[in-house]
């Protein structure tokens, strides 16, 4: 990673990063593509709107952004000190994810916010991208921005009813009840061992594995948790019967989004 300061700008140089791969992808719901070069979205609640320049250099630009920011937010949450020309050489070991990384060769894990990833994948259960878009641009308009737990607080399924998401809501409700009362303490369930990290999230109600590991993938940036679901689960039957290859072990949720965006566009 190379950056400078260009005006109110930055200019970063980063390889093994395309913008619709990593955030057009499934993994985050608050990016919405500009136009065929640039996207703008949030971190939290801070905006940016970042284009590719050149995509020949590796040639990014975050607009309007600071060097304090980019450096305390923006760094690390387009996880840009993890090294994934590195991840993709130990991945290619095997044949399939070597055909995989080659596909879709810039997508990042975005370091998402612990509540924000939580409470965006409760909402995208059995939902399509542009339905969860809506359905969190009306939750972000009603309260002028993502809300935190603490915020919505006394939200009631019934109360819920403007945000349009169904039976959803209920479970929005239960994950804010135990996240306030500290039943559930996200900080500390993010270094909990992978499987009593995702049995805890498993108690909110209507949360299963799939929406858990999401939590933990995205949210928690544990990247050796593996979201299934019924792409990943055609992956599995289709070339992994008897387990991932040994090449990925420790990074399978990062293997899991080649896997996941390879499957969908090659045909499964």
């Amino acid at each position: 990673m190379d950056y400078k300061i260009d005006g109110s700008d930055i200019l970063l140089e980063q390889k093994d990063f395309d913008l619709d791969e990593t955030l057009d992808c499934g993994q985050a719901f608050r990016w919405r593509k500009i136009d065929d070069n640039t996207y703008s979205g949030f971190f939290l609640n801070l905006p940016l709107t970042i284009s590719c320049e050149d995509k020949g250099k590796n040639l990014f630009r975050l607009k309007d952004t600071s060097e304090r920011d980019f450096l305390d937010k923006w760094y690390n949450y387009l996880d840009l000190s993890t090294d994934y020309s590195e991840l993709k050489r130990r991945f290619s070991e095997d044949e399939t994810m070597s055909k995989a990384c080659e596909f879709a060769g810039g997508i990042r894990i975005l370091r998402q916010d612990k509540w924000e990833a939580l409470s965006s994948f409760i909402i995208s259960q059995n939902n399509n991208i542009p339905r969860i878009k809506g359905i969190i641009d009306r939750l972000c308009q009603h309260y002028g921005e993502y809300p935190s737990a603490e915020m919505m607080k006394d939200e009631t399924a019934e109360s819920l009813g403007f945000l349009r998401s169904g039976f959803r809501a209920k479970y929005l409700v239960d994950a804010v009840s135990k996240v306030n009362s500290g039943e559930l303490n996200l900080d500390a369930v993010a270094t909990m061992p992978i499987e009593q990290a995702r049995q805890a999230l498993m108690t909110i109600k209507g949360v299963g594995p799939k929406v858990a590991q999401c939590a933990l993938l995205f949210g928690m940036y544990r990247v050796e948790a593996f979201p299934v679901d019924v792409w990943v689960k055609r992956v599995m039957e289709r070339w992994y019967p008897n387990g991932l290859p040994d090449c990925v072990k420790g990074y399978e949720g990062i293997a899991q989004q080649y896997l996941f965006h390879y499957i969908r566009n090659i045909g499964g």
